[in-house]
């Protein structure tokens, strides 16, 4: 979840000169502004792990953004790691994303899937016949799973063997098909946060001696294969990729991030993707001891589009539009609690105050009943 740096009462500034609200052609997708609405997981997934019809309405309110990028989506049931997060595996699923695409694109918006596995940040509460979830390498990170039945320390994953890897890939390509099929407007894979495309890439996490680990190439090979597959299914120009260079979200470190990170960046120059979506360093990752790595690094390494997150408001992401270092801007919690969050931008209007307490799971209460600019949301 992201929190706004700064973020105050007022979207502020002068709208002639938004930047944020200029509209922008990532790769194959032609977007009517900037203001892009991050993934946010929200945990109000139906039976099934279905989306329902307040997910519809949801994300219906939000639709002005320049493109919406779904909640992170798991690709198989072994992916989830949260409760109730929607799945991206059966017929039932695909029904509910295409009522949600549906009301977004009725409202003339863009939206992305977000395809995701969350590899060993699981628990066997989540896992078929309750084994240990699978990851790069047999290391246990440090913390708590959120379960069904409430917080539980994280345990040791297995590490998966080489011959179940193309299983998880095929996974990802089943997924990014059946996105294609619920109306989305493309996918963005999460490599980011410390879940399992970014457990590969990174060694804190990976210490495989086989194809998929040891040298940094080696250790893209993954997410790259993943890439591939889904690659295999859309068009580059409507495919994104996130990465958290600086995250130790999940317990996440690398030796060396800025050569890792670097080479990642770098391998996807020849992809020609929609855009790159870095997420920035954020307050837990400095207090945690993380490498912080400006976006600004990235610039001269990646020749695509580049969206960035990591607690922007208006000013802020105007800012770093102005000074060329990202071409779009995610943003969570402002969109959250303010589903108009564009043309409260344009209005310099007032942004309405959050409440974390219903960020995660429950009904409408914190979801859908954010009101709108001058009526009820």
């Amino acid at each position: 979840m992201n929190q706004e740096k700064n973020a105050g009462a007022q979207a502020g500034g002068n709208a002639g000169e938004r930047r944020l609200l200029s509209p922008i052609q990532a790769g194959e997708m032609k977007l009517r502004n900037r203001v892009v609405m991050a993934p946010l997981t929200r945990c109000r997934a139906g039976d099934g792990l279905v989306p329902t019809e307040l997910t519809v309405q949801y994300y219906r309110q939000r639709a002005s953004a320049g493109l919406i990028i779904s909640e992170a989506t798991q690709v198989v049931p072994e992916g989830q790691g949260y409760p109730n997060t929607p799945g991206l595996y059966t017929a039932q699923q695909l029904v509910g994303w295409r009522a949600v695409t549906d009301a977004v694109h009725e409202r003339g918006g863009s939206m992305v899937a977000q395809l995701w596995h969350v590899g060993r940040i699981s628990h066997p509460s989540y896992q078929p016949r309750g084994k240990a979830p699978g990851a790069p390498s047999a290391i246990r990170p440090v913390g708590q799973a959120v379960t069904e039945q409430g917080m539980r320390d994280f345990v040791t994953p297995r590490a998966l063997e080489t011959k179940e890897i193309a299983a998880i890939i095929e996974g990802f390509r089943e997924g990014a098909d059946l996105a294609k099929a619920a109306g989305f407007d493309g996918i963005e894979l999460h490599a980011a946060n410390g879940y399992l495309l970014d457990q590969f890439l990174r060694d804190g996490t990976n210490q495989r001696t086989d194809q998929y680990g040891g040298s940094i190439a080696n250790r893209m090979r993954f997410p790259l294969e993943v890439l591939d597959a889904v690659l295999s299914v859309w068009p580059a120009g409507r495919v994104g990729i996130r990465l958290s260079p600086s995250g130790t979200m999940n317990d996440m470190r690398d030796s060396d991030p800025k050569t890792t990170f670097g080479a990642m960046v770098k391998a996807l120059n020849p992809y020609k993707l929609a855009y790159l979506h870095l997420v920035e360093s954020m307050e837990g990752d400095e207090r945690h001891g993380g490498t912080i790595i400006p976006v600004g690094f990235f610039r001269p390494l990646y020749e695509g589009l580049i969206m960035v997150n990591g607690g922007y408001n208006a000013e802020s992401a105007e800012a770093v539009l102005a000074k060329g270092d990202a071409d779009m801007v995610s943003f969570g919690r402002l969109f959250i609690a303010n589903p108009d969050l564009p043309a409260r931008i344009a209005a310099n209007a007032p942004l309405n105050p959050l409440r974390p307490e219903f960020f995660y799971g429950g009904g409408a209460q914190g979801y859908t009943d954010y009101p709108a600019l001058g009526a009820a949301g």
